[in-house]
């Protein structure tokens, strides 16, 4: 079983491998009222799953609240984050997976009646799945099997995800539930673009200084509408964004212990040390070093 933080949900990582392209991730946030998951996509799907507290979630411009044993599915490509909200922190799942996995080897009925309009977003899952309705608690259920079995790990794992995705689709087209998702409207396919390019920036070039300026070029934006624009579609400022990005990057260069702190500062964008501490505690409520000694203590266990 992936038992990750939320770092280990970046947009560049390959979801299980070429043979079997799915994976869980079990993510626990002990702080309520912050980011839980950042603003980010994949061109992978995604089944979002509330174990713990409650979450307002975000796909494109639509934000909603998903509450413990609810779920949601995001179709690849989708802009998509997380924040935690009451009091209570919050844990999910998240199972990550290529629709192409579905795909028959043939062009036969399935392929052409469900699983080509899925990858297409014209029949696709809906967004929120609640246990409120037969088929909502029907999905539910094959979640929670799909998660047991990732964790387990049982001889024919792969027949017994495929086979529930297979059984989650055969359930909404029974029920009559498909979503079609492909007439977004002309302005928020243009605010989707913008923050996309914007994010893609700023993770091209986090190494490095980069000035609130240069990254509203690239939509164009004035400095003070791109601020806006941005705190409005993701809850954070630039700022906040960036730094988040940095130290996750952090988080994987103190993996190797011949790094020094200091170097894994400036080669995340930080030029000043204090200030990368300062962040990293806020952020990982530890510091970079004790970070570090505690994952390499956990690695030592594990070998």
């Amino acid at each position: 079983m992936d038992q990750t933080t939320r770092h280990s949900l970046k947009e560049d990582r390959l979801h299980g491998d070429n043979m079997f392209p799915l994976a869980a991730y079990w993510i626990e946030h002990p702080e309520a009222g912050i980011p839980v998951l950042d603003c980010h996509w994949h061109a992978e799907a995604e089944f979002f799953y509330v174990l713990e507290g409650e979450v307002l979630f975000q796909v494109d411009t639509d934000y909603f609240p998903v509450r413990a044993g609810e779920a949601v599915f995001i179709d690849g490509g989708d802009i998509h984050a997380g924040h935690a909200l009451g009091d209570d922190a919050c844990s999910f799942c998240a199972i990550v997976f290529d629709t192409h996995m579905l795909a028959s080897a043939s062009y036969d009925a399935a392929q052409e009646r469900f699983i080509s309009p899925l990858q297409d977003k014209k029949r696709t899952f809906p967004r929120h799945i609640t246990p409120d309705t037969e088929w909502g608690h029907a999905l539910l259920q094959h979640l929670q099997c799909i998660m047991k079995a990732y964790e387990s790990q049982p001889l024919g794992l792969e027949l017994a995800v495929k086979g529930r995705l297979y059984l989650m689709l055969q359930e909404i087209a029974e029920q009559g539930c498909f979503c079609n998702r492909t007439e977004a409207s002309m302005a928020d396919t243009t605010k989707i673009d913008r923050l996309k390019k914007a994010i893609v920036y700023m993770q091209q070039n986090f190494h490095r200084p980069v000035r609130i300026s240069e990254i509203a070029d690239q939509i164009p934006m004035s400095e003070g509408q791109f601020c806006r624009f941005f705190k409005t579609m993701t809850r954070q400022t630039p700022i906040e964004y960036l730094n988040a990005y940095r130290i996750r990057q952090a988080t994987e260069l103190l993996l190797r212990p011949e790094l020094k702190i200091s170097a894994v500062a400036l080669d995340v964008g930080f030029d000043h040390i204090s200030y990368f501490v300062k962040v990293f505690r806020k952020m990982m409520k530890c510091t970079p070093s004790q970070f570090r000694k505690k994952q390499l203590d956990v690695s030592e266990r594990r070998g």
